[in-house]
């Protein structure tokens, strides 16, 4: 073998080595970067924060027994669009949410009132007239749980009390 090709392939063997070493060095940094993710996800928790645990509602009354018999339990997704009011109405079942998006004014027919604020619980009015209204500039979202029974309204409406 010549010296020149000797020279080759000593330069090919060098070049090939290199291009390995340099891959090799890159996927390490590659995989440090990611572990520290890796291993932060892994030392996260699940986290659970109790919202509001009461036996009266947003106006300090006291909920009634729970209902005889066998229970229907309903989620509702109310969307409030700004400026509009919902009708005057009572829940003949026990009700509550989370304010997920806006702000919520509920009035009650004996003039109180309650301001819900985004990520807010609220405990609503069981038997009591009242009506909820969006007095800001943005939809309010609010998702309510009711604590029902089979064929009981969520809500019963009073069309004859005017809004104001």
């Amino acid at each position: 073998m010549t010296m020149k090709k000797m020279m080759n392939w000593v330069l090919a063997a060098t070049l090939i080595c290199g291009a390995s070493v340099f891959t090799s060095c890159k996927q390490a940094k590659t995989q440090e970067a990611q572990a520290p993710a890796t291993e932060e996800q892994a030392e996260k928790k699940v986290v659970s924060t109790e919202l509001i645990r009461t036996s009266q509602s947003w106006d300090g009354v006291e909920l009634p027994d729970y209902f005889q018999g066998r229970p229907e339990l309903v989620a509702v997704k109310y969307v409030f669009p700004a400026g509009k009011k919902l009708g005057w109405h009572h829940h003949v079942a026990m009700n509550y949410g989370v304010l997920v998006q806006g702000e919520l004014t509920i009035i009650g027919q004996d003039g109180k009132t309650k301001v819900v604020h985004e990520g807010e619980p609220v405990v609503e009015m069981v038997g009591t007239i009242h009506h909820g209204e969006n007095r800001g500039t943005k939809d309010c979202i609010l998702y309510m749980f009711y604590l029902s029974q089979k064929d009981l309204p969520l809500a019963v409406q009073h069309p004859e009390i005017p809004l104001e």
